[in-house]
């Protein structure tokens, strides 16, 4: 099945704003999560999250990670132009960007200084841009089955299911939700998110689980900026 469409009819004005959740490990707070939406440009903006270690965690784990999707708005897509990840504080020290060169239809892949290309691909996205086109898929109707994502130095498919409907408590109240399940046949990885249509679809509850069973779980705690019940909700 053909990846799904990011965007759609009111790309033109994506709203700006930032969000901060609580990462839990084991019902402990583990990290603090800072994701926002900024606009450079006409149509390019900058989707950023920032993630560092709090609480007991940090006192023997301090991690700093800092993800960018730079991205335009193209043909009605939310269309990468680079990403980059730096992950410092621990010995798991590592730096990656990926450029998207539309024209040249191809991609290289940096990671610790080493680099290499390979072909692009129609609608292919980065892994962290995929979380925004959620919210703005299911926000103009479509609910995303497929995501194309340059990951790991290849193209990867990620898989989604819509699990239903479901209310969510969280610190900035009482919340319901989109249930969207993240997931590859034959693996027990998977995450899951929880998405608020009065907000735009973002999502205010993200669960993840690995292969060994460990579980994460992010919880909205503030939010600013241009995000608002929907006016079909309103009435």
């Amino acid at each position: 099945m053909a990846p799904s469409p990011a965007g759609a009819e009111n790309v033109a004005a994506l709203p700006t704003f930032e969000v901060e959740y609580t990462l839990y490990a084991k019902n402990t707070k583990a990290a603090r999560i800072i994701r926002s939406l900024e606009r450079l440009d006409e149509n390019i903006y900058e989707y950023r999250s920032e993630t560092k270690t709090v609480g007991l965690v940090s006192l023997f784990k301090k991690v700093h990670i800092v993800e960018t999707s730079n991205l335009m708005v193209q043909d009605h897509l939310l269309q990468p132009v680079l990403y980059s990840y730096k992950r410092t504080g621990d010995r798991k020290k590592r730096d990656v960007s990926i450029e998207f060169d539309w024209r040249g239809r191809k991609i290289k892949n940096t990671i610790n200084g080493d680099f290499w290309h390979m072909p692009i691909e129609p609608a292919v996205m980065d892994k962290l841009l995929y979380q925004l086109a959620i919210m703005y898929d299911l926000q103009n109707g479509h609910t995303p089955d497929t995501y194309l994502i340059a990951d790991g130095g290849g193209i990867k498919t990620y898989r989604f299911e819509r699990l239903g409907e479901e209310t969510v408590e969280t610190p900035l109240g009482s919340f319901n939700t989109i249930k969207m399940l993240r997931h590859k046949p034959g693996s027990s990885r998977r995450s899951v998110f929880w998405c608020a249509p009065e907000l735009n679809f973002l999502q205010v509850q993200v669960e993840h689980t690995e292969k060994d069973g460990s579980r994460t779980v992010a919880v909205i705690k503030s939010l600013q900026g241009e995000l608002h019940l929907s006016a079909d909700d309103a009435d």
